[in-house]
């Protein structure tokens, strides 16, 4: 894939679109949002047993589809559109990720068949207090329980802003080890782990704030300073993150230019005045050079991040970060700005799709951080 879709993708879109359409519909959305849960179980099965979307990025040995970040995309850019709250974002795109590069055999085939279908549910434990997203500033401690953690590993710290954190059964921890930063697997049941859900600014999404206390935990992934390994499991969970907004921001426009259409005010249109046709002119311009990042971005993410370093996997994820977290927050306000008053009120969706987008931007990062990053990668030296 570059920019284009096979067929076979093009009828995964459809079918997903229509799926959530009806099984997922805005009254829907803010039923499940508001519950404990924050999702429907009884969705979530339907997801992984009927569509097969759980192991659709996930290798055929592990029971999923062999498929990768370009599958994975198109299924986040719809529940994106649709803002479905469900673990599916924190479950596949998070930990099934992390757990399918790690090139640990046993890990693999230890957790991922469970979630390819659909009866485990996993996240990535990586921001603490200070906000930062980097594996450098993490200060969370790993134990080992026996000569270079034979025996298990104990964790301990505070992670926060985990998606899905409160309700997962598995935990993918970020802790700094002897040896550098490394990923962790901790059972949410487990002894010395206590999980609180945070007020946040979007419903649709749940954040938990998880404590440690010398937690058991299985190490995860490479030996030694996993920092590598670990920016690459970011760099892939800023990718899916990117095709989300996309997603969302195209709901909105598509929202803006129906009622455009249908308002009218001084007897005509208001969409046939001059201001609302530049509004949604900027907008569409944003959302589609939003799409073209995130879709590279996925496109190099499923080669493997290959290629010079200037088009590898973390320029065109930083790229696809700033451009698209930024997309569809202009596109979310827009949006409110066209429909008027009725876009300020608790009843129009057009305020979900904003607090989505500003949470989104904080989410792995702010844009600002990653085009500094961009720049740092690129050789672009700030004054």
């Amino acid at each position: 894939m570059g920019l284009t879709f096979t067929e076979e993708q093009e009828e995964l879109r459809t079918t997903l679109r229509r799926f959530l359409a009806d099984k997922a519909p805005s009254a829907a959305v803010r039923r499940w949002m508001e519950s404990d849960e924050g999702h429907d179980p009884q969705l979530w099965r339907q997801m992984a047993g009927q569509l097969g979307l759980h192991g659709l990025a996930l290798p055929e040995e592990y029971g999923g589809s062999g498929g990768g970040p370009v599958e994975l995309g198109i299924v986040l850019e719809e529940t994106g559109r649709a803002l479905l709250p469900s673990p599916y974002f924190a479950t596949v795109a998070l930990a099934g990720q992390a757990l399918a590069v790690s090139e640990d055999a046993a890990a693999k085939a230890r957790w991922l068949p469970a979630i390819a279908d659909g009866s485990l549910t996993a996240t990535l434990a990586l921001a603490e207090a200070s906000g930062s997203w980097l594996p450098a500033d993490v200060t969370a401690r790993a134990a080992p329980g026996g000569d270079d953690g034979r025996d298990g590993w104990t964790v301990s710290g505070t992670k926060m802003f985990v998606v899905d954190g409160h309700t997962a059964d598995l935990l993918l921890v970020v802790a700094r080890a002897d040896t550098g930063p490394a990923l962790f697997a901790v059972d949410a049941a487990a002894p010395g782990v206590t999980r609180t859900r945070l007020e946040t600014l979007d419903p649709t999404r749940h954040l938990g704030r998880v404590d440690l206390d010398g937690a058991p935990a299985l190490r995860v992934g490479p030996d030694g300073d996993a920092s590598a390994y670990l920016l690459t499991v970011l760099d892939l969970a800023v990718v899916a993150l990117a095709a989300e907004q996309v997603g969302g921001a195209q709901a909105c426009l598509d929202g803006a230019v129906e009622y455009a259409k249908v308002r009218t005010q001084f007897g005509r249109p208001i969409g046939s005045f001059q201001a609302i046709k530049h509004k949604c002119a900027d907008t569409l311009v944003k959302v589609e050079a939003a799409r073209s990042a995130a879709y590279h971005a996925a496109s190099v993410a499923a080669e493997g991040g290959s290629g010079p370093p200037v088009s590898g996997l973390a320029v065109s994820a930083a790229l696809a970060a700033a451009y698209c977290a930024d997309a569809f927050t202009h596109a979310a306000k827009e949006n409110i700005q066209i429909h008027g008053g009725i876009g300020y009120t608790w009843e129009h969706d057009a305020h979900l799709y904003l607090k989505r987008a500003k949470s989104s931007e904080q989410l792995f990062g702010n844009p600002a951080a990653h085009r500094a990053r961009l720049a740092d990668l690129v050789g672009i030296r700030h004054r």
